[in-house]
């Protein structure tokens, strides 16, 4: 499979690795996301992930590979309409449910279907050379996935529409309009988003999943009573565990916290 799969501490880190194509999108990136999704999933030691390209291809990921005819090309509207269940599972949604926070690190070129990808993280720290760019429109196709709305949670109506349209955004850009919360040198992107990510790995695990279920799930509800009343479920139960005793206790005694997701 070309995504790698490697644990560093608390911290899963999948890179999309087709460096001869400059880490082209291809659908066997769907099996290899799906099977370490799962995997961090389910191991209670990984407690954030990190999402990025493979250095060796100069790139995140360059998108589709256009140079096989085949790509864009449905067999026929029924074969599409059999294949729409397939979309549920898409990694796009199940990176953004996943319930541990997920930190993108854009190394490079994000383009297309490896430009949309980038908006299912939930923090994104781009190399000064990164630069995202949406083609899809040029090609007389247009964003699929969901990338535009995506998007425009991001940085809004306008800014999404400019790049829907095909302009791209640099790094620098990006961090300017908030698509990306660092950029930082090339040579420092992965110290930086390991500090990052590292950082969210030693919160309680378990209030972390649950600010980040908050915050999602909030962005899905118009009336913001329904949304506190909604956190006031969240907020009790995470009263009652060890590691918000644990949290406390340590305060007060000034000492650093030992958390066991529990």
């Amino acid at each position: 499979m070309p995504v790698l799969y490697e644990k560093k501490g608390h911290v899963g880190v999948l890179t999309l690795s087709r460096p001869g194509a400059r880490n082209a999108w291809g659908p066997d990136y769907y099996e290899g996301l799906d099977t370490y999704l799962a995997e961090m999933e389910a191991d209670d030691d990984v407690h954030c992930m990190v999402l990025t390209g493979d250095e060796a291809g100069g790139a995140f990921s360059a998108g589709a590979n256009l140079k096989d005819p085949n790509t864009h090309k449905s067999e026929s509207t029924a074969e599409f309409i059999k294949d729409l269940p397939r979309f549920r599972n898409f990694p796009f949604t199940a990176l953004q449910e996943f319930s541990k926070p997920v930190v993108g690190a854009v190394n490079g070129y994000a383009i297309g279907i490896g430009c949309i990808i980038t908006f299912s993280c939930d923090l994104i720290v781009a190399s000064d050379r990164a630069e995202w760019r949406l083609p899809q429109a040029a090609l007389g196709i247009m964003p699929a996935y969901g990338g535009t709305a995506r998007l425009a949670r991001w940085v809004g109506k306008g800014l999404a529409m400019r790049m829907a349209m095909g302009f791209p955004l640099s790094g620098e850009e990006a961090y300017r309009i908030g698509l990306a919360q660092w950029c930082v040198p090339h040579a420092q992107l992965m110290e930086q988003t390991m500090s990052v990510a590292d950082h969210i790995a030693g919160l309680p695990p378990l209030a972390a999943r649950l600010t980040k279920e908050s915050l999602l799930r909030g962005m899905d509800i118009p009336n913001i009573e329904d949304a506190s009343l909604a956190d006031a479920y969240r907020f009790m139960a995470l009263e009652f565990t060890e590691d918000a005793a644990e949290a406390h206790q340590s305060w007060r005694e000034k000492r650093a916290p030992s958390f066991k997701g529990r």
